[in-house]
C-alpha cells in the first residue's frame, strides 16, 4: 500500500499564500540588476555615494 505523500498539498497551500512575495522579490531582483548593470565608470566618478565612500 503506497504511503500518503504531504508535500505537493503543502507546497500548493503554500504557493497561495506566497506567490505575490514571491515574484515581488523576483522583479526587485531583476530591476536591481538592470539598472546597477548599467552604471559606467563616469556614472560612478559622478557619484556622491561613491565619493563619500571612496570604495
Amino acid at each position: 500500500m503506497r504511503q500518503f505523500d504531504p508535500w505537493p498539498v503543502f507546497f500548493k497551500r503554500e504557493w497561495k499564500r506566497t506567490w505575490p512575495f514571491l515574484v515581488g522579490f523576483a522583479v526587485t531582483g531583476a530591476l536591481v540588476t538592470k539598472f546597477s548593470l548599467g552604471l559606467t565608470e563616469e556614472d560612478a566618478k559622478n557619484s556622491k555615494f561613491v565619493q563619500h565612500h571612496k570604495r
